[in-house]
């Protein structure tokens, strides 16, 4: 399992648009991978999960990967929210 905490800072947060690139790059990965915020836990290839997590901008994320290619995983994800999903 490898885990990195990233910030959000793109503008909008990680609502629709930005959150469809987040689930398309996880979506590259074997691995199991989740996104966290304060107690809870969602899929990081669902929609609805991360939507649901009301990710604001400014905001603290943990980014949580198990699999034969979870480091990659991570760091392709924390690459992308540091992006600012390349808007």
């Amino acid at each position: 399992m490898y885990s990195k905490e990233t910030t959000v800072k793109n503008q909008v947060g990680l609502h629709a648009r930005p959150a469809t690139f987040f689930i398309q790059k996880a979506n590259e990965f074997k691995s199991s991978i989740w996104i966290e915020k304060d107690d809870r836990r969602v899929n990081a290839k669902s929609l609805l999960g991360v939507l649901s997590l009301g990710i604001a901008q400014d905001v603290s994320v943990n980014i949580i990967a198990d699999g034969s290619d979870e480091q990659q995983a991570v760091d392709a994800l924390c690459e992308l929210v540091n992006s600012n999903f390349n808007e």
